[in-house]
């Protein structure tokens, strides 16, 4: 049986910083990923320039885009736009790139990858988990995280996140060329999708075009929907190839660890249930769950509770209004449209949230009684 001090399952972005953390630190890592390799993530590759702080290497050879603008429009006209304030504050990255340099990365600091791998059991015995693999191979580990993604089977099984996670459904898809979207910019698009929206990100000759709905339990997939909205972006008679998913969405506060385990990213529902950013929270929950893991074994600790504690507060709190805010913008999308979107200062708060310069408990208050008064009027 081999012993590390850390193994993480999933080596995905969350999976892949939090070994690159740790294993920079002198720990021994161990990554279990079930995949052969990453050819395309399911992700439009948005990220606040200003989370590279949480990334201990440089990831200027994985940015795609700098972003200097955000359009939004609805069914494809009724144009707004904003301007990101500061200097690049906002990229867009090929997300099979950002992680597969992680995980080279985190090799290089001494960090060990098991893949294509599952892992079939885990198991508490005294202070160490043990951890059967679907090679037959088995595992001891001082610290356990779990970072396998929205379709994560270790968060239920041991009592981590919320008991029932909500989910939004999306379709990726990548097509060569820019279309009508400028190189600069980003494209939010509404009304189309019921309780949703579709977005287009792009990256230097290509573009990651994205549809999603974040209430209830909504089929949108259908060859006509997504013919139109890709013709609102500029593409018309194309052959779409869509990878469809069910990503975790923030679902309120809830206990993310427990003795000597954490979940991280996706896994851990904390994905932004308005906007449906996932890069940011990836990496905020893999930087405080390094730092807490590399206090506990300084301290030789299991306990982790102040893991759950940070994320409450420097994200949790902020996303308890963000939910708030979809809940209403997406079952009044026209109303939200004409006063979340189209109102005078509305497009460069949603753009200061993308930026990570505001949180939704700035907002959320004067956009829901908003919302809520427009529509009853």
């Amino acid at each position: 049986m081999k012993f590390f001090d850390i193994v993480i399952i999933g080596g995905g972005l969350s999976g892949s910083s939090t070994a690159l953390n740790l294993s920079k630190k002198g720990y021994s890592v161990l990554i279990i990923e079930k995949e052969a390799k990453r050819d395309f993530v399911c992700c439009a590759g948005g990220m606040a320039a200003s989370t590279a702080n949480l990334i201990s290497t440089d990831i200027n050879s994985v940015i795609e885009s700098q972003v200097e603008s955000v359009h939004f429009t609805w069914k494809s006209t009724d144009k707004v736009i904003a301007d990101i304030p500061g200097k690049s504050p906002f990229w867009i990255v090929r997300r099979e790139e950002l992680d597969n340099l992680l995980l080279q990365e985190a090799s290089k600091y001494g960090a060990s990858i098991i893949r294509p791998s599952e892992v079939q059991s885990v198991t508490k015995i005294g202070e160490k988990w043990h951890c059967k693999l679907s090679n037959e191979t088995f595992i001891k580990t001082k610290f356990l995280v779990i970072a396998d993604g929205s379709e994560s089977k270790w968060c239920s099984y041991l009592n981590l996140g919320p008991k029932k996670p909500k989910y939004a459904r999306t379709s990726a898809i990548r097509l060569e060329g820019l279309g009508n979207i400028s190189k600069n910019s980003v494209r939010f698009d509404f009304g189309s999708i019921k309780y949703g929206f579709a977005w287009a990100f792009p990256l230097k000759n290509s573009l990651n075009i994205g549809l999603g709905t974040f209430i209830g339990n909504n089929e949108f997939y259908n060859y006509e929907l997504i013919e139109e909205i890709l013709k609102g972006f500029g593409f018309r008679n194309i052959n779409i190839k869509a990878k469809q998913k069910k990503l975790r969405i923030w679902n309120g506060i809830h206990n993310l660890n427990a003795d000597g385990v954490l979940v991280v990213g996706d896994a851990a529902s904390l994905c932004d249930p308005f906007l449906a950013e996932g890069i940011r929270p990836a990496l905020i929950s893999s930087f405080y769950a390094s730092n807490i893991i590399d206090e506990c074994l300084i301290s030789n600790t299991y306990n982790l509770d102040e893991y759950s504690r940070v994320m409450k507060i420097n994200w949790g709190l902020s996303m308890a209004w963000g939910k708030r805010i979809a809940e209403v913008f997406y079952r009044f999308p026209k109303t939200g449209y004409n006063i979340g979107i189209k109102r005078k200062t509305a497009p460069k708060r949603i753009a200061q949230i993308l930026s990570g310069e505001m949180n939704y408990s700035d907002i959320a208050n004067r956009v829901i009684k908003r919302l809520i008064f427009r529509n009853h009027k």
